[in-house]
């Protein structure tokens, strides 16, 4: 899969245009089935992409564990480009995500991490550094791996963002 920075703005851009169409209060409701609100969704992300970006910076900065690979599980995902359509259960839990105080906050935490990947972007193609780090449970990821992996992981929630919606709009259908 040809890596591409365009790939990863399209995601991000669908991510931060999509606010536009929510209020904070909408924002914030957790669907019928109790699991997270949008909010949480989009802050478990950011939270996620900031370890993506360390370990990418990692990666950059030395040529540890070059020898080292990502498991099977992890192949198939990146020849798939993709992570598997399931619900999984991650060790964020909601409760323990600070929230922004409104939708501007929020939209200037996505577009903040979009400038942050796309300078880590020159970077990685302006770097030679054969240094890996560790996937807590998909083996060992480069620079350039990590960089797919966090775009991968955007459209991945992108799913949830979509139960999410067709939740709110029950709700919204059940109190008209």
């Amino acid at each position: 899969m040809e890596m591409n920075i365009n790939n990863f703005n399209k995601t991000i851009d669908t991510w931060i245009n999509s606010l536009e169409n929510y209020t904070y209060q909408e924002l914030s409701a957790k669907p019928r089935d109790q699991g997270w609100s949008l909010l949480q969704v989009i802050m478990h992300l950011i939270r996620e992409n900031n370890f993506y970006e360390k370990q990418i910076e990692e990666c950059l900065n030395n040529n540890e564990n070059n020898g080292e690979e990502m498991n099977n599980e992890a192949k198939v995902m990146f020849q798939k480009n993709g992570l598997p359509d399931e619900r999984i259960k991650g060790l964020d839990l909601p409760g323990n995500m600070p929230l922004p105080k409104d939708k501007a906050a929020l939209t200037q935490q996505l577009s903040a991490l979009k400038n942050e990947m796309n300078l880590l972007w020159v970077k990685i193609n302006n770097n030679e550094s054969t240094g890996k780090t560790a996937h807590p449970g998909l083996g060992y990821f480069n620079a350039k791996e990590w960089f797919l992996f966090a775009e991968m992981h955007l459209r991945h929630h992108q799913r949830q963002k979509a139960r999410i919606d067709e939740s709110l709009r029950a709700n919204m259908t059940m109190k008209t």
